[in-house]
């Protein structure tokens, strides 16, 4: 049946391409690549032959759509990128847009990514994430960005080329605050490299050291807030509300202490010179 098929490639080792995508990629009837050339190499190392078309951020309206008219003809297509998941800060997104409006059947054939495999290394929280992709390179528009994710208590994912990488470091120290990174290149290649260490010391490093290699930056989620405190009045509040709820007034005392900070003594007075919430002493 025809249909879309994304088709993760290797960040680096060629080993990680799975049978599933060998399989695949030698049954479509085409494949759209980010970068025909690249793409030509990892076939070649497979064995596979077939027609190849370029599809790319600047060719992805009227490529796309020629695409999606030639898999509702009955023909099968995967799309790869360079390396890694394709669609992931990349432009077959609009592609399965496309796909998806035109009830175009999309399979995925799951291959390495660079950000998730950057987390795992990382040594940060991996629960909950936030993954940025590559910033802009008009710095107005970084200092924006990083402007609306100063706050994000998820750990951080940013994909940085090298000849950026230290200007984007300086204005990550300045928005950001100086926190934990892990810078990592070269993944899964022989000169694989993660770099634990703070976006301060990676500044000095990397004036010195200069960097080669695309990165993944996987930086520290923002201190959690502290809650605001309450105040003396909300903590005497508090005091009636569970005096009235049964408790003594001793017991409200120290649970109101326990959940606010304040002294139990200075809210067993308080609440016994204040009014009854039901205007009664």
């Amino acid at each position: 049946m025809s249909r879309l098929y994304l088709v993760g490639t290797p960040i680096g080792n060629l080993g990680d391409l799975s049978p599933r995508a060998v399989e695949v990629l030698g049954s479509v009837d085409f494949i759209a690549a980010e970068d025909t050339r690249v793409t030509l190499k990892l076939l070649n190392h497979f064995g596979i032959k077939k027609p190849l078309v370029s599809y790319y951020a600047h060719n992805l309206r009227e490529r796309g759509q020629e695409i999606v008219a030639r898999i509702l003809a009955g023909e099968r297509c995967a799309i790869v990128t360079d390396a890694g998941m394709p669609c992931i800060s990349d432009p077959g997104e609009d592609l399965v847009r496309l796909c998806a409006e035109a009830g175009v059947p999309v399979e995925t054939v799951p291959g390495p990514s660079a950000a998730v495999t950057a987390l795992a290394a990382s040594g940060l929280p991996t629960s909950r994430f936030a993954f940025e992709g590559f910033l802009s390179v008009k710095r107005s528009s970084r200092i924006e960005h990083l402007a609306q994710i100063k706050d994000d208590p998820h750990t951080l994912i940013f994909y940085e080329a090298p000849h950026k990488l230290l200007a984007t470091l300086n204005d990550l120290l300045e928005a950001l605050g100086d926190r934990r990174i892990s810078l990592a290149r070269e993944l899964t290649k022989l000169h694989e490299e993660v770099r634990r260490t703070t976006l301060s010391e990676a500044v000095t490093w990397y004036t010195g050291h200069p960097p080669r290699g695309e990165f993944v930056l996987v930086i520290e989620g923002a201190p959690a807030q502290p809650d605001e405190p309450s105040t003396l009045e909300e903590a005497v509040a508090l005091v009636q509300a569970l005096a009235a709820g049964g408790m003594s007034l001793s017991d409200a005392a120290k649970e109101a202490a326990r959940q606010t900070g304040h002294k139990k003594g200075e809210l067993y007075k308080r609440a016994l010179e204040a009014p009854a919430p039901d205007g009664k002493r």
